[in-house]
């Protein structure tokens, strides 16, 4: 059972015997995350996100979310080389959500998505340990009798330079924890330490939880058990807002260890989806097997409700309707129909991509006791604060009446950031009176979850006589997230836009028009690892070698020329009036057609891109800015007789500014194509009068080791090193399905305009 206890900061430095501490902002420490080794003496905290213990360990706190990334390695990691800490005696402090203390930054709330981590808390968490060094070097000065310039930091030690002598941090610590800093505009100037004298950034670091994960040892959210906790699962509506009319539970009752059977009241119908609990019928009990046999023997009787409609063999029809159809021109750039008449050949195909499901290993399980103050909960969670404020509304009670903890995540992908399933156990806690777990199944998740949109492509572009393009038209349409808070909404909006879509980096090309028209929303539509840069790179890089097939001419070349070598590229001159740009200001993320063309010849040349390949073998390539990074893959693949084909080399190259870990780029680069590699063969979730067709993996198969790319090459890029860092764990994944694709086409000379492809060509 895991030893979850949550004390005051006074009486965990009562219990542990500290004598002294100095605080800048004081946080709460459960015991269960504390190793009670270190825990002894004095302690010193110069801020929140330090602390160092009299026997010279060095607790980091990390305030982001464990999903596989590494996050808990290469954000502690920063902290640590500024503060020349040791990193063998260094541990990590998971932070609750709290936004107001654990979000250093300003600009996330703890939400752990959108390749974020590192580009917002590179230069901050640089100078929480930079500051951190300074106190343990005033600390030693003022030991010493000499000024702060005659001393310096390495490797654990503080060294006076002038003696040669130097003292371990710990025996620093009770000096330490008395220096109060001054804040505002008189805190004093700390200065980074020089790039050549890190230790960790920028170089191979393995990542901190691998032993725990690879030996049981780590805790997930269906690991965490609290005394007196129930078991629910849950049977929800098969169709999205259905409402239970009635149920019979008599024969779940009498399944050994099922407890209780209760009904979750639906959502009122005026009341918008949004991360919330829809309802259902919960059977609660002693564990999760009963609870599992007793959802079986459960009769409910559903009204399904207006979206019973929904099924996608007509669904598709019309959004592919709607897409050729057009509609908000969300960028304009020159007079695309004029170019359109005037060009040599016009060229226009359609492209289609269905909806997809998470599949994150560990489905979603929340533990919640909603009878304490503040209410506690316990979730595989990728928002903490989202959480708090969604599990405080279920309740009645504020956002600061609930306090949220994080395990690891066995994946995520964008569905744990949605706190639906701990909003449902929020909901059974109060109602019976004790802590509940709602634990729920590869089942549930993939027919009860959030769906990556489904979305049609319409491409347009007209070509000189030299096979130059001077016309290209980009209309897409697909149901939008935002209609989970406005169900009346039919068309995309700015961030939907900004993910791939108006920045399209085909710089070069005179006249653009980028549309939207309007789809309705009948299914959850929810975020998925890179968004709608999935279905956009996949448009726009397929009919991009299809016009250099049209124009007779080299699809690296033409990729080239419409990208072009600006290194900048100002949307606001094309119409688009507010850009997205993932949440940051262009003029610290530029978008830069140069380093598109520069990591699309890198990869060229890394490949081999050119060289004459056997009968059956193609090399498709396809690049793509997302998230700030620079992405370019190329796929070989070799089509058999049979027409099945296996994949034995992918190249890609990124261009992710300065980095933290380039062992965690490349961990995230080969799952990109492991994932890239799902979407391209099997992605597809489909729905019959409302209910979602697949169930499991049997339906909805994902990439196994036997089709699997074989071996994936990461090049990292150093060219623009010096710039801002930039996302790595989703920017990998749009390039690959249109390299894969064009290679097919490539090696077979057939086009691919729908997804999945399947195992066969």
């Amino acid at each position: 059972m895991a030893d979850i206890v949550n004390v005051s900061r006074r009486g965990f430095l009562k219990g542990t015997g500290a004598a002294t501490a100095f605080v800048l902002g004081a946080h709460l420490v459960p015991r269960g995350f504390v190793t009670e080794a270190h825990a002894q003496g004095a302690v010193a905290e110069p801020n929140l996100f330090v602390k160092i213990a009299s026997d010279g360990h060095v607790t980091i706190t990390c305030s982001r979310i464990e999903m596989g990334q590494g996050v808990r390695t290469g954000i502690p990691m920063i902290l640590a080389d500024e503060l020349e800490a040791d990193w063998d005696r260094c541990s990590i402090w998971q932070a609750p959500g709290d936004e107001t203390k654990y979000d250093p930054a300003g600009k996330d709330g703890q939400n752990t998505d959108g390749s974020r981590s590192t580009r917002h808390h590179l230069d901050v968490m640089r100078q929480l340990g930079a500051q951190a060094r300074y106190t343990l070097e005033l600390a030693a000065a003022k030991k010493w009798g000499v000024s702060i310039k005659d001393v310096y930091a390495k490797n654990h030690r503080i060294h006076n330079s002038s003696t040669g002598q130097s003292v371990d941090y710990g025996e620093l610590v009770e000096a330490a924890s008395q220096i109060n800093l001054p804040a505002g505009e008189a805190a004093p100037t700390v200065a980074f330490k020089d790039k050549s004298q890190w230790r960790y950034i920028g170089k191979d670091m393995p990542v901190y939880d691998n032993y725990d994960m690879s030996t049981g040892g780590a805790n997930y959210g269906a690991d965490i058990s609290i005394p007196g906790m129930k078991i629910a699962v849950i049977a929800r509506s098969p169709v999205f807002r259905g409402k239970v009319k009635s149920f019979d539970a008599r024969e779940a009752l009498k399944v050994q260890g099922v407890e209780k059977v209760v009904e979750i009241p639906a959502l009122p119908d005026d009341k918008a989806p949004e991360f919330r609990a829809l309802g259902g019928i919960a059977v609660i009990g002693t564990n999760t097997w009963a609870c599992l046999e007793g959802r079986k023997k459960l009769k409910i009787n559903w009204d399904l409700g207006p979206n019973r409609v929904h099924s996608t063999k007509s669904y598709d029809d019309k959004i592919r309707k709607a897409a050729k159809k057009g509609g908000v021109v969300v960028r304009n750039r020159g007079d695309f129909d004029s170019a359109i008449k005037g060009a040599s050949k016009v060229v226009e195909k359609d492209y289609f991509v269905p909806y997809f499901i998470h599949t994150p290993m560990e489905p979603p399980a929340a533990i919640v006791d909603a009878n304490v103050r503040p209410v506690k909960v316990w979730a595989s969670t990728q928002s903490p604060n989202e959480t708090r404020q969604y599990v405080g509304e279920a309740l009645g009670l504020e956002k600061t009446d609930v306090e949220c903890w994080t395990t690891l995540l066995g994946g995520g992908f964008g569905r744990k950031s949605k706190p639906d399933f701990a909003c449902e156990a929020a909901i059974l806690s109060k109602m019976i009176g004790a802590p509940v777990r709602v634990q729920w199944t590869r089942e549930d998740e993939i027919q009860n979850g959030y769906y990556h949109t489904v979305s049609a492509h319409t491409m347009k572009a007209g070509l000189d006589k030299n096979g130059k393009v001077v016309a290209w038209k980009h209309s897409g349409a697909w149901p939008s997230i935002l209609g989970l808070w406005n169900p009346a909404q039919k068309t995309g909006f700015g961030i939907e836009y900004g993910l791939g879509m108006v920045d399209v980096g085909y710089n070069n090309v005179p006249n653009i028009r980028i549309e939207n028209g309007e789809a309705d929303v009948h299914i959850r539509v929810g975020w998925y690892r890179s968004v709608n840069n999935i279905q956009h790179s996949y448009a726009q890089n397929c009919f991009a070698y299809e016009l250099a097939a049209a124009a007779g001419r080299d699809p690296l070349e033409m990729l080239l020329e419409m990208t072009g070598e600006a290194d900048n590229m100002d949307l606001s001159k094309d119409g688009v009036k507010e850009y997205w740009n993932y949440g940051d200001s262009v003029e610290d993320w530029p978008i830069m057609p140069n380093r598109l063309s520069n990591v699309l010849r890198t990869v060229a040349k890394k490949a081999g891109y050119g060289k004459k390949l056997p009968k059956g073998h193609g090399l498709g390539l396809a690049v793509h800015r997302s998230f700030h990074s620079y992405v370019a893959t190329a796929v070989h693949v070799v089509v058999h007789a049979d027409g099945s084909f296996s994949i034995p080399q992918v190249d890609t190259a990124i261009d992710c500014g300065q980095y933290v870990n380039p062992e965690g780029i490349r961990k995230q680069i080969e799952g990109a194509a492991i994932y890239g590699n799902t979407i391209a063969r099997y992605g597809k979730i489909t729905t019959t009068r409302g209910a979602v067709d697949q169930s499991n993996f049997h339906d909805y198969p994902i990439t196994r080791m036997s089709n699997a790319p074989l071996n994936v090459r990461v090049h990292i890029v150093e060219d623009f090193v010096n710039l801002r860092p930039c996302g790595v764990g989703e920017p990998g994944v749009p390039p690959y399905t249109p390299a894969l694709i064009n290679a097919i086409y490539e090696a077979t000379g057939k086009r691919i305009y729908e997804l999945p492809i399947g195992d066969k060509v």
